[in-house]
């Protein structure tokens, strides 16, 4: 398996320690050209319209695309989970457009410092600990989507399909359970689907 995490600004050199951690291979990606032979791909933190300027820059935003549409697992976290939002507001902003939420930018003020919380999730028993940095607040989440961890009654932590989104850093964390499970999605892209039907 290898894993592809986009490589613009951010943390990404956090996501690679994780995965090197579990034993996975990873690859910067800064062109279309890097994602070849990715099972999946990180979308790490930073500062979405930075990201998204450069995926558009050098081909990597329909590149992006085409890999979720053939069977490619993505995981945005943070910044990350903007870019895979199908809206985007405070200001609105363009996106990808392929998960089915709606992203509130800076929904928790500027934070000065980050803030770590330790919360459930429907992962395991145990509390998994959260970094928030400058968060956004997922405000809506389509019925397709399974809300997998919560913050104050908003979604922090949601899947859909092979899309997984977080509005924390697990990176920045000692605890590989979001990766690992990240990894779960990637290893079952062949029998998952995307968006379920909507009853």
């Amino acid at each position: 398996m290898k894993i592809g995490i986009l490589a613009v600004q951010g943390d990404f050199k956090a996501h690679g320690e994780m995965f090197r951690r579990l034993g996975v291979d990873t690859v910067e990606v800064r062109r279309p050209a890097d994602l070849s032979g990715c099972e999946g791909a990180v979308l790490p933190g930073g500062e979405s319209t930075t990201q998204l300027k450069f995926l558009k820059e050098e081909g990597l935003e329909a590149a992006l695309s085409e890999f979720s549409e053939q069977g490619g697992a993505l995981f945005g976290t943070c910044a990350g989970a903007i870019l895979l939002a199908r809206e985007v507001s405070h200001p609105a902003q363009a996106s990808l457009g392929l998960m089915d939420i709606t992203v509130r930018r800076n929904g928790y003020g500027r934070q000065l410092a980050s803030e770590v919380l330790l919360e459930p999730t429907a992962l395991r028993d145990a509390a998994i600990e959260m970094v928030f940095i400058r968060a956004p607040i997922i405000e809506y989440a389509g019925c397709s989507v399974e809300v997998l961890a919560t913050r104050a009654g908003k979604p922090v932590l949601v899947r859909e399909g092979r899309l997984l989104a977080a509005t924390f850093h697990p990176e920045l964390t000692s605890d590989a359970a979001i990766h690992t499970y990240f990894l779960e999605l990637v290893r079952q892209s062949a029998t998952l689907g995307g968006r379920k039907a909507c009853a």
